[in-house]
């Protein structure tokens, strides 16, 4: 079929499949190591709007990260806790987070805590800073994927594993 502009293109070959995946995998090979004691594990990545979605897990407490985003952020605590040094509260198991963009945070696992997993849903980069506010590093939906793709290369999952997840 066309029209006066060109062929039709059904819109079911212009949307993305979607993704249904456990969260908490079987198979601990999923989870891809970020930092001493901190995982992440991927549920999507969006490349067209730069766009994550992941669980971070800590088993340890302390800092894990001083950070800022462009974009807004949305995270749901599923088990133990954690806070941000510049807020007062504390973000515990059934929790929703929102993170407003821009705004300087510095998260962190307290001592009573020896697991924390929460979903985040991330819009944008990730600038890592410094005590004075200084950037020294950032993470967005492509250096995650290549991330992915380096662990699961190296676990024997296979580097085109990351796929599954990539939208």
């Amino acid at each position: 079929m066309t029209d006066r502009q060109g062929p039709v293109i059904p819109l079911s070959t212009m949307v993305p499949e979607e993704i249904a995946v456990a969260a908490l995998p079987d198979d601990d090979r999923i989870w891809v190591p970020q930092a001493p004691d901190v995982w992440f594990r991927p549920l999507m990545f969006n490349t067209v709007t730069g766009q994550w979605c992941n669980l971070l897990k800590v088993t340890a407490s302390g800092i894990v990260s001083r950070h800022r985003h462009p974009g807004v952020v949305f995270g749901y605590v599923i088990k133990g806790k954690w806070r941000y040094h510049e807020h007062d509260w504390v973000a515990e198991a059934g929790h929703f987070v929102y993170e407003p963009p821009g705004e300087i945070h510095t998260l962190a696992v307290p001592p009573d805590c020896d697991e924390m997993i929460t979903f985040f849903n991330i819009t944008g980069a990730m600038a890592y800073v410094d005590d004075n506010g200084v950037q020294i590093g950032y993470e967005d939906t492509f250096t995650k994927i290549d991330m992915c793709r380096a662990h699961y290369t190296e676990n024997g999952l296979g580097a085109d594993y990351v796929n599954r997840f990539i939208r």
